[in-house]
């Protein structure tokens, strides 16, 4: 019997998307993973994307 995949929403972008990371109990998209490593520290996106990591420890720690 074959495993039925889904797509995953990404806690970055909120898209459902089928490649990408998980981490504990989130899913990072690859396209968002790319953006996030590329993203210089003094970029204005830069705290988007902490922010958005940070929901992760928050939900596992509910």
């Amino acid at each position: 019997m074959s495993e039925e995949r889904t797509p995953t929403t990404c806690i970055i972008c909120g898209m459902e998307k089928w490649e990408g990371m998980r981490i504990i109990d989130g899913f990072i998209c690859d396209s968002c993973e790319t953006e996030m490593v590329q993203t210089d520290v003094q970029d204005a996106k830069y705290p988007f994307f902490i922010h958005q990591l940070r929901r992760i420890w928050y939900q596992n720690n509910a």
